[in-house]
């Protein structure tokens, strides 16, 4: 298939996203450059990449740079062994990106070490392991949790030759190549002559260079190019020449070719020269990720024409001449407002293509600056983007000539060009600023419904971004005339970050344990060489059965209406298809569900949100199952769908029952408070975005109505039980297998059964193997995510800020079945108050029936959701009485053997001990002060503090859930098989079994393996979920291995001297089972809403942590400065993973709470699908000063080995970069004299900081009137 990508040719490939946006399915791809005469290395994304552009190249994947059978590549070593792997899915693409890295640079710096990774994400890590232990190539890591000593040096001599053929192919006369596809012709022409002759017969054809835009626009869009011409090796579209007015390149050139040329001009060019290219080096650096720059080429990202281009309104402003070509002849344009005729169309006719582009070097009196603002700094589209240009008459700061040229602030690239007129003449001083403002305001103006949304913070950033170049201009003017205003100068600085260092703190293993004895000691993930290596098998990696077929989705396109009728007949025609699925083919029950049968396996007559499984396309290959599936079509009778929270509580739209927990007398508190204030928060929901989709693989055994089942699922029971159901068969005849996933965050807890049960449904239908992985779009449509909350308060406090009394409702958007969603509103309810002891406190929860995809697990299950509106509060009361924040806090907190508001006793409450020395290690009181320096210092950036503590509850809120199971093997040669009810997702927690039965039976790790999880060996588990895994198989684990010790304790004391072996053997040869089942179960307890009495959790993890952060008023960017986490967690089972996991979960909290987005439209339509419009953390994101602190002496007695959770409690602590943020607008506010409490949702995107800041250019954008135009996206 023309169609096809490399990801689809190659071993150990990891689909994340199809989109190279998440880095997963790096390669690298080798060639012979003539023009270099050497050869060049680049890191690409598989996804994109189509092999028939691949001639004449190598291609390298991480299989074949090392393996765990043969030696592993030092780049796969030290990821491994610095425990930067986790999950496992994102792992080989970061290998195979800094692999790139070191063949191009053997001794890199450690900029170019995180530059590397700018197109790379990971959902489990936080980043810093990954940092660290790369860091060892620029020649510096020092850790307590490895020896960088014992690491393999690199050694450059010894990596993979270049295939000497294929730079003697290289260097021979270019020829044409032609591929044919079931589609698609690919016709690479040999010179320009052919090209154009092929560009006349086919106008409509697209020239493609890195097929980054037009290989999304077929996927996603379901656009044809029936004709693609690729022009790469046409000397004259690769060229580049110094010419007298500046540089041209050909339009063929690659991004990281223009990044390169550019930086060697800097240095031979003049200063004043060089304005432009420093501009579009600015753009480069944020421009994408390494991957994408690699093969996207300039020609491509101009014609591509979209409005929010990154580099356009910068060649537009520097007035870029573009050289066009036909067989008709040349001709020249300036890149101006009418080259860009209309949405997505250039000025180019049918038969002509982009030949070069010229950028002109700047004169003496010409300054030009280039912005760009996005919702992360790194790999990212532009919200706003534009390119700013000013000529001075001589010597002089009278305006000559001025160019203003925006993105995102129309269908197309705009000059603001009424502005730029009215200004000419001009001084550049104050009375010119207040004017420029004035006049965008007017002419940069955008319709309230316009795709995008963010119109007033898009509008105010035209301005604002005006007013940066006035104030860089003014200061560049300034060694002449008047400068700036000392505190207006950090506004012209450029975006600027450290390289991130860190630090953890925790308890060693006590002295003289021995050496053998595993338990306490950073043992690397059991896994993760394998990850490293590409050899790690995940569910999409399972060899393909002979007639396996494969299934895709085909999903309701409205939130809320009848099923008319489905038409499914152009589909069955289509090449390759075998059935269409729809309920009537389910020989079982239609209702499926978690917890409550409220769910449909396939729509029956009724859809109830947009991603509703209406039915399933069968097919031989997973290209013409997605080709047929677009081709249903199903009409529909809408009704009148209800979306937001405001929605369903103005419908009184609401699942049952209503939780409530009450204590104290709520009226007598408010009575007895000097002060009462109401409030809100609304906290946004967030996508899982695990690396590995959902993924299920349905094997029939053809008697009995067995079948096999792997999946990628955090619930192998659930998954069992629910496909029982639907094929109506017994629990018994279905097998479900999980070796490991790609991630899961709760989101594969149980929405994982929504892709099982039909993927079983057809296997059982057609009897033969039916595979599925969601595509990225495809999982985020489906499956839901976590949970959008509404919180509500009323609250009475003392003028000291002792709050006395607290009445708080929540409202969750639970989607369209119930799911989980009354568990995770209990669990918001049980931390409702935080760490703060309130006398009168009542809490309500509401769970809203909406039409949305049902929303369901995710780390901190509520928690985080209800501690978040508690500190919104606490904020406020401290606003209120004018106290610093954490003087409240420290005020309210909670002491050993106090009384929750659910009367469960705080006993080992540690929470003061973290407080403390959280503060301390972070030196919160100086830094107070020297942020309040900072902040009278400068008028535009502003510094912020908070420290925030948390207290969240270890147990499944759900009684029954709290127990697990385990099956321990000894062999003859004693070897060890272990089995337990748990899942392995990234967390460890085989490794962590692993060091348990170690212990347990006194015997080396090594000589223990886990091969899976599967329902025919440990049954009726738990979803490996809840921050419990470990707590509740460890203690199975142990059970099961303290049975088989008591067996063999007669051959140890009759052979004191002898080995495990020697013991084994005799038991055997004695007839002793060698086989034990462990069985635990948590106890005492069991908690009645209607009472209010009893102990919903065994134990409370504590912990605090203090952030910092730096905000810009103009835009609302922020980067955070410190992070300091104090937890507590004692006698670890691993110490690596209560060091690592919590930055994990950090940087999940980060994102919740400061930057995802999930955007839908007034009609129920998920519009961020995929990480190009859904911006999770990146490598940049990092906490410049990242410190995770272990409390020590600290034990509990209610889990394995004194360990304590620590997957999900530190998520919440993120809320302290949302709290120092708030704190930093705070004083922005007081700027403009706006004082006391102010309502800042989450999360705080750029958008929200900037609107919040408010000053005067926000007044110059007032927003639309509500009720007054249709919303492009809603907050749901």
């Amino acid at each position: 298939s023309m169609e096809g990508e490399l990801l689809f040719f190659v071993n150990g490939k990891k689909l994340g996203c199809a989109e190279g946006g998440c880095g997963a399915c790096t390669v690298m791809i080798s060639r012979f450059n003539p023009h270099k005469n050497r050869i060049v290395h680049h890191a690409v994304n598989a996804c994109l990449a189509p092999v028939c552009s691949l001639h004449h190249s190598a291609v390298t994947t991480v299989e074949g740079i090392g393996s765990v059978a043969t030696q592993v590549h030092p780049v796969q070593e030290r990821i491994a062994k610095t425990h930067g792997s986790q999950c496992g899915f994102c792992t080989p693409g970061i290998v195979m990106s800094m692999y790139a890295l070191l063949r191009n640079r053997p001794q890199p710096s450690k900029l170019d070490i995180e530059e590397a990774f700018q197109g790379n994400l990971c959902r489990c890590t936080g980043y810093r392991p990954i940092l660290e232990g790369y860091k060892t190539f620029a020649g510096g890591s020092v850790s307590q949790l490895y020896d960088p000593s014992q690491f393999k040096p690199l050694d450059p001599t010894q990596e993979i030759i270049f295939p000497p053929e294929l730079s003697r192919l290289a260097k021979q006369e270019n020829k044409k190549l032609q591929f044919k596809g079931e589609r698609v012709v690919w016709i690479q022409p040999s010179c320009l002559t052919e090209l154009l002759d092929l560009k006349a017969k086919y106008p409509e054809a697209k020239l493609v260079v890195g097929n980054t835009e037009v290989g999304i626009e077929m996927k996603f869009k379901n656009m044809l190019y029936p004709v693609i011409l690729a022009p790469t090796v046409i000397p004259e579209l690769t060229v580049v020449q110094h010419t007298r007015n500046g540089i041209l390149f050909g339009a063929a050139c690659t991004l990281t070719q223009l990044e390169e040329v550019l930086r060697s001009s800097i240095d031979d060019l003049l200063p004043y020269q060089t304005e432009v290219l420093h501009a579009i080096l600015e753009q480069l650096r944020w421009f994408a990720g390494r991957q994408i720059r690699n093969v996207a080429a300039i020609g491509g990202n101009i014609m591509t024409a979209s409005p929010i281009s990154d580099l356009n309104p910068v060649f537009m402003a520097a007035g870029c001449k573009l050289t066009v070509i036909s067989k008709g002849g040349k001709r020249v344009l300036q890149m101006d407002d009418q080259f860009f005729p209309r949405y997505r169309k250039t000025a180019l006719k049918p038969d002509e293509i982009l030949l070069s582009i010229e950028i002109p070097y700047t004169r003496k009196g010409q300054y030009f600056s280039a912005f760009k603002q996005s919702l992360r700094r790194e790999d990212d589209i532009a919200i706003v983007t534009c390119g700013m240009n000013v000529i001075f008459e001589e010597e002089t700061n009278t305006v000559s000539h001025l160019q203003l040229s925006y993105g995102g602030m129309a269908p197309t690239t705009i000059l603001a060009k009424e502005t730029c007129k009215m200004l000419i003449g001009r001084k550049w001083n104050e009375n010119l600023l207040e004017e420029a403002c004035s006049l965008l305001s007017k002419e940069m103006t955008l319709d309230p419904s316009a795709p995008g949304g963010s119109v007033t913070y898009r509008r105010t950033l035209t301005i604002s971004l005006f007013f940066k170049f006035f104030l860089t201009v003014q200061h560049k003017l300034g060694i002449v005339l008047e400068d700036v205003r000392p505190d207006y100068i950090s506004a012209t600085e450029l975006f600027h970050k450290e390289f991130p260092s860190c630090a953890q703190v925790y308890q060693a293993v006590p002295l003289g344990q021995n050496e053998e004895d595993v338990v306490g000691r950073p043992i690397m993930h059991l896994s993760a060489l394998k990850q490293a290596t590409g050899e790690a098998v995940y569910c999409d990696d399972i060899p393909h059965y002979k007639n396996e077929l494969f299934l895709v989705l085909v999903t309701s396109t409205t939130a809320h209406g009848q099923i008319l009728s489905i038409d499914s007949e152009e589909a069955m025609s289509s090449p390759g298809v075998v059935t269409f699925l729809t309920a009537k083919d389910i020989p079982g029950s239609n209702q499926t569900g978690p917890a409550v049968y409220d769910e449909t396996v396939l729509a029956d007559g009724m859809v109830t949100c947009v991603g509703h499984i209406v039915g399933a396309i069968v097919a031989d290959t997973q290209a013409h199952a997605q080709r047929a599936a677009k081709s249903v079509k199903i009409s529909y009778k809408e009704l009148k769908p209800i979306i937001t929270i405001q929605e369903a509580i103005e419908c009184k739209s609401f699942y049952q029952p209503v939780r409530s927990i009450k204590k104290g007398n709520l009226e007598e508190g408010f009575k007895e408070a000097d002060l009462i204030l109401e409030g809100e928060i609304h906290i946004g929901g967030q996508e899982h975005f695990y690396l590995e989709t959902n993924c299920s693989l349905a094997v029939p055994r053809g008697e009995d109505g067995e079948m096999e089942l792997f999946v990628s699922t955090q619930s192998a029971t659930k998954t069992q039980q629910l496909v029982a159901k639907v094929l109506g068969v017994p629990a018994n005849r279905i097998v479900c297998r999980v070796k490991r996933m790609g991630g899961g965050f709760g989101g594969k807890e149980c929405r994982s059964t929504l892709l099982s049960t039909v993927v079983a449904l057809a296997a059982h239908k057609l009897k033969t193997p039916v595979r599925c992985m969601l595509d990225r779009d495809e999982d985020m449509l489906v499956t839901g995510g976590r949970h959008p909350f509404l919180g509500r308060y009323k609250v009475g406090f003392m003028k000291t800020g002792k709050v006395i009394s607290l009445e708080v409702t929540y409202y969750c958007n639970t989607g369209n079945s119930m799911d989980l969603s009354l568990s995770i509103l209990e669990r918001a309810l049980f931390h409702m108050e935080n760490c703060y002891n309130i006398p009168h406190i009542h809490g309500t929860g509401y769970m809203c029936r909406t039409n949305l995809p049902s929303n369901t697990a995710f780390r901190g299950f509520g928690g985080p959701q209800g501690m978040m509106v508690a500190e919104s509060w606490i904020c406020d009361v401290a606003m209120a009485c004018g106290i610093p924040a954490e003087e409240v806090r420290k005020l309210n907190l909670y002491e050993e053997g106090d009384l929750t508001p659910f009367n469960q006793r705080l006993e080992q409450f540690t929470i003061g001990r973290c407080w403390e020395e959280c503060l301390a290690l972070a030196k919160y009181h100086y830094r107070r002060t020297q942020i309040e320096q900072f902040n009278r210092q400068h008028r535009w950036k502003k510094r912020g503090i908070s420290v925030i503590p948390t207290k969240f509850g270890i147990s499944f809120t759900a009684i029954f859930l709290n127990q697990a199971g385990a099956l321990v093997h000894i062999y003859t040669d004693g070897s060890v098989l272990l089995t337990h009810g748990g899942t392995e997702m990234g967390q460890g927690l085989h490794t962590k079994m692993v060091q348990v039965a170690s212990r347990a039976l006194g015997i080396p790790g090594s000589k223990i393996h886990i091969t899976e999880t599967s329902t025919n060996t440990v049954p009726n588990t738990s979803p490996t979920a809840a921050s419990v895994s470990s707590d509740l198989n460890g203690m199975a684990v142990y059970n099961a291995c303290q049975t088989l010790i008591q067996r063999l304790e007669p051959y140890r004391t009759k052979n004191p001297q002898g080995t495990w072996e020697d013991w084994v053997t005799a038991a055997y040869l004695d007839r002793v089972n060698l086989s034990a089942n462990g069985f635990y179960k948590t106890p005492d307890l069991g908690y009645d809403f209607e009472t209010n009495q009893g102990r919903p959790f065994n134990y409370f993890s504590y912990g605090a942590a203090c952030s910092e952060v730096e905000i810009d008023c103009l835009t609302g960017d922020h980067k955070v400065t410190l992070n300091m986490l104090k937890l507590i967690s004692h006698n670890s089972i691993n110490q690596t993973f209560p060091i690592f996991s919590p930055k994990g979960a950090f940087m999940q909290g980060v994102g919740l709470f400061t930057l995802e987005e999930l955007r839908y439209s007034p009609q129920g339509i998920l519009l961020s699908r995929g990480p190009g419009m859904y911006k999770i953390p990146a490598f940049g994101d990092i906490p410049t000063d990242f410190k995770v602190s272990l409390l020590r002496d600290a034990p509990n007695e209610k889990a394995i080995f004194s360990s304590k959770a620590v997957g999900e409690p530190p998520l919440f602590l993120a809320a302290s970069v949302f709290y120092a943020i708030k704190d930093a607008i705070t004083a922005a506010r007081a700027e403009s004299g706006l004082n006391g409490p102010f309502r800042l949702d989450s999360p705080a995107s750029a958008e929200r900081i900037r609107v919040a800041c408010e000053d005067r250019f926000i007044k110059m954008c007032p927003p639309p009137e509500a009720g007054t135009f249709r919303p492009w996206a809603v907050q749901v």
